[in-house]
């Protein structure tokens, strides 16, 4: 089940069990629960602090099983094989539970050890889903500090009847006692202020005592934290506030263009960024959604950011770097079937789709890559794109081509998202060439038509490009003076995360400039 390499790095880790575990498995008479038994004697052979024993009730998932802490009510259970990306929330699971402390910071273990009441929590996910694991080991690691919380992970693709019983078209998917609680990414800190209804407030006093920075950045993907190390190198006061560490990064399954990496997926880059980062004096502040900029009444002055949760921060200058969002198509239906047929993550909730029908909305790079990828997974996928020819390099569209279960229709206008009983059953688009309306019938929908800028919260205060981008020039300088910006928000062309580390680099040091230039207020 596990190569040579994979079990010498197990051993090591293995090595830190601190408390005895004992592994509960149940099995039925399928190949995969032969897998599952294979992995689990091996895990049980690498440690004497592991037991593993069969679970006598009928009452449970197969195949499944528990990791629990002897002689304790800790414990965290696996519906399946959690292998490709939850391979490493089985690691992580074996070690929280055999005692190895979290790297959590201590006022969040905390904040989870006080949490009041008895939760049940499942998530099903996809072994191909790049942002599961993120809910999957927060869940993990929060049942294993609380022990009235409990938490299961289920490998949807393994249990079909289950996800199509409680209409799972979206993973990661988050069920509490019984209940649709929460869906897509989130992370440990996410879980925990939705979980404690007084985290904002106190969050929001925290934070409005903070002292001004020098040089405030706004986001934190490639951008932000290029900026906010190029910023902490210089000794100056820093902060970051992000309302999600990494942003669109995230959620990118392959990386093959930042140069020196040959190849890297979004999760791990995110997770190299944040260290990278936290090597530095640098404040970060998660989980926080900035909502108004109010600029410096004199140059040189200070800057004010109102945060959602009612907290301001101060800073002599600001650098606005947050991104973009899937663009979405806009028709009637997309809302109302979102997560329910209608997608944006192909290789997250592509394995839900196993042997139906989907469509691919965009004939660019991204469009393309999802049809391919679809293909391998879905019975069949219509890729429609609004112009007269695909936009995508010309191997992908080879390659597109070159598959059987794969229709391509150009100069094809969607016009509406249709439904059945709740999830989607079709779509309708207009032949831009003969005017014709035409209906296309599936389950899925996966819309890969670009991005938008996160700038919403910025009209009126700063100049904007039609498109909704905030205007800069060389030297990543805005219409306001000490206020800069950066990356895939601004007008620079080519969204690409190498140009959007060099501009938040760029930034950093334009505000740098600006400070030595213009003195406090």
């Amino acid at each position: 089940m596990l190569d040579a390499n994979i079990k010498q790095q197990l051993n090591a880790y293995m090595d830190k069990l601190q408390q005895p575990i004992e592994l509960v498995a149940a099995y039925d008479d399928s190949d995969k629960s032969k897998e599952l038994k294979e992995l689990l004697e091996e895990l049980a052979g690498m440690s004497d602090k592991i037991s593993l024993r069969d679970e006598e009730s009928a009452d449970v998932r197969r195949p499944s099983f528990s990791i629990n802490r002897v002689g304790t009510d800790v414990g965290v259970s696996f519906a399946g094989i959690p292998m490709g990306h939850e391979f490493t929330s089985l690691v992580l699971a074996l070690l929280q539970v055999g005692g190895h402390p979290s790297k959590a910071s201590q006022d969040l273990i905390e904040q989870i050890q006080e949490l009041d009441g008895e939760f049940e929590f499942e998530t099903y996910f996809s072994l191909s889903c790049q942002n599961c694991p993120d809910v999957v080991q927060a869940l993990n690691l929060i049942s294993v500090l609380n022990p009235s919380i409990k938490h299961t992970s289920i490998d949807g693709a393994l249990f079909q009847e289950e996800v199509e019983q409680r209409e799972v078209m979206a993973v990661p998917s988050v069920y509490l006692n019984g209940q649709s609680w929460g869906q897509g990414r989130m992370t440990l800190e996410e879980i925990v202020a939705k979980l404690d209804t007084n985290a904002g407030a106190k969050e929001a006093e925290r934070l409005n005592q903070k002292d001004a920075f020098d040089v405030l950045v706004i986001g934190g993907g490639p951008a932000g934290s290029a900026a906010a190390i190029y910023a902490a190198r210089k000794g100056i006061s820093t902060g970051l506030a992000a309302e999600r560490f990494g942003g669109q990064v995230g959620d990118t399954m392959s990386i093959e263009n930042l140069i020196s990496v040959p190849y890297t997926e979004g999760p791990k880059l995110v997770s190299a960024m944040e260290q990278h980062v936290n090597e530095y004096d640098v404040d970060v502040m998660n989980l926080q959604r900035a909502e108004k900029l109010i600029p410096a009444e004199t140059k040189g002055g200070l800057h004010e950011v109102r945060l959602a949760n009612g907290a301001s921060l101060k800073s002599r200058t600001v650098i606005l770097s947050t991104g973009a969002r899937w663009r979405q198509m806009g028709v009637p239906g997309e809302e109302e079937y979102r997560n329910k047929g209608v997608a944006y993550c192909p290789h997250c909730d592509g394995p839900l789709f196993k042997g139906k029908r989907v469509a691919v909305i965009g004939g660019g790079n991204s469009g393309v890559e999802a049809a391919i990828d679809l293909a391998g997974i879905v019975g069949h996928v219509t890729l429609i794109e609004f112009g007269d020819q695909m936009r995508a390099d010309e191997v992908l569209q080879k390659k597109l081509r070159s598959l059987k279960n794969v229709d391509i229709i150009t100069s094809g206008q969607t016009t509406e998202i249709v439904g059945e009983n709740g999830k989607v059953s079709g779509l309708n688009y207009k032949d831009r060439t003969t005017g014709e309306e035409r209906h296309v019938e599936l389950e899925g929908v996966f819309v890969q038509i670009g991005l938008v800028p996160n700038t919403e919260w910025l009209k009126g205060d700063i100049e904007l490009s039609q498109h909704g981008e905030v205007v800069i020039n060389e030297r990543n300088e805005t219409s306001i003076p000490g206020v800069f910006a950066a990356g895939d928000a601004t007008t620079v062309p080519y969204k690409q995360i190498v140009i959007s580390m060099g501009e938040g680099s760029k930034a950093s040091l334009s505000a740098f400039d600006f400070l030595i230039r213009n003195s406090a207020e």
